[in-house]
């Protein structure tokens, strides 16, 4: 298991930047943004793939996950999206994560995180949201399958999927061992749900997992580890008790003023608790 930092914290910067940024504060793991200004794949040749190949290895870092799930760079947070009514935008969101799947494999990272679903549009109905959801999955699961790169859906709160009563019958009809979840453990708890015990019950899903804080009142705003009310001890021993073995992202965005300071006060709070629960620091992070 390798700990990582997401470069979306890092939009300040640019990605080469973030990257040093990264392996300087101690992360032996970075979770890159496929979106402007980082690595939206319309952007990058195979010489401007070359150099993020060079960062990787100059600063000692493995790709933990790419984020795959906003589309800045022609829309929004969640727009394009998998549910939209008009084709043609389905398509946009079929494209990309088409491309990010072959950087994926071009990069050595074995897999991405995509949006579950996106916000449900007026006038359709769950039914008829899910069934195209499917229907834009069936267009890339051949390619996850033929690179082996696992396409993770990631629940958010006010999407088509939230919860664990969600996503568990949704993933249950998927077939392909190329579709997973990213599990966000913030997500799950401003859906109401304690993360620990999603976790348990969602753990034969689990590629990647996302790590911040949030707030007692549930309020979906990534906050610093050790600033909300996530039971870290918690749902890390229950990490281990499971032998979770996958890679682990810390996720910062909120934080695009000052990422560094924000990852070292996480990593600060986190080190002691992973330590605790079993996991070995050492094994995670680099020597300070």
């Amino acid at each position: 298991m390798i700990f990582g930092y997401s470069t979306n914290a890092f939009v300040k910067y640019t990605l080469i930047e973030a990257i040093e940024k990264i392996s300087r504060l101690g992360f032996k793991g970075v979770e890159i943004m496929c979106d402007r200004p980082h690595l939206y794949p319309p952007d990058f040749d195979d010489p401007a793939l070359d150099q993020v190949k060079t960062a990787l290895n100059t600063y000692r870092l493995k790709i933990t996950n790419l984020n795959s799930f906003t589309l800045f760079a022609v829309g929004d947070t969640y727009l394009p999206s998998w549910i939209e009514p008009e084709a043609e935008r389905r398509q946009i969101r079929i494209d990309h994560t088409l491309a990010c799947l072959k950087l994926a494999r071009t990069l050595g990272c074995g897999n991405i995180s995509i949006p579950p679903g996106g916000p449900l549009p007026e006038n359709m109905s769950r039914e008829e949201a899910l069934s195209i959801f499917y229907q834009g999955l069936d267009r890339v699961i051949p390619t996850a399958e033929a690179l082996e790169v696992k396409l993770l859906v990631e629940p958010e709160p006010d999407l088509l999927l939230e919860r664990t009563s969600e996503f568990k019958p949704f993933i249950e009809e998927i077939r392909s061992p190329m579709v997973g979840l990213n599990f966000d453990i913030g997500h799950f708890y401003c859906a109401g749900e304690n993360p620990t015990v999603a976790f348990e019950m969602l753990f034969p899903w689990i590629g990647h997992v996302h790590i911040e804080d949030i707030a007692p009142t549930r309020r979906h705003n990534h906050l610093i580890a050790g600033e909300g009310a996530i039971n870290f001890v918690e749902i890390f021993q229950t990490m281990e008790k499971l032998g979770y073995r996958g890679d682990i992202s810390l996720e910062l965005y909120p934080y695009v003023d000052r990422p560094e300071a924000a990852g070292r006060k996480s990593l600060a709070y986190l080190m002691p608790i992973l330590h605790h629960t079993g996991y070995s620091v050492d094994a995670l992070l680099k020597a300070p």
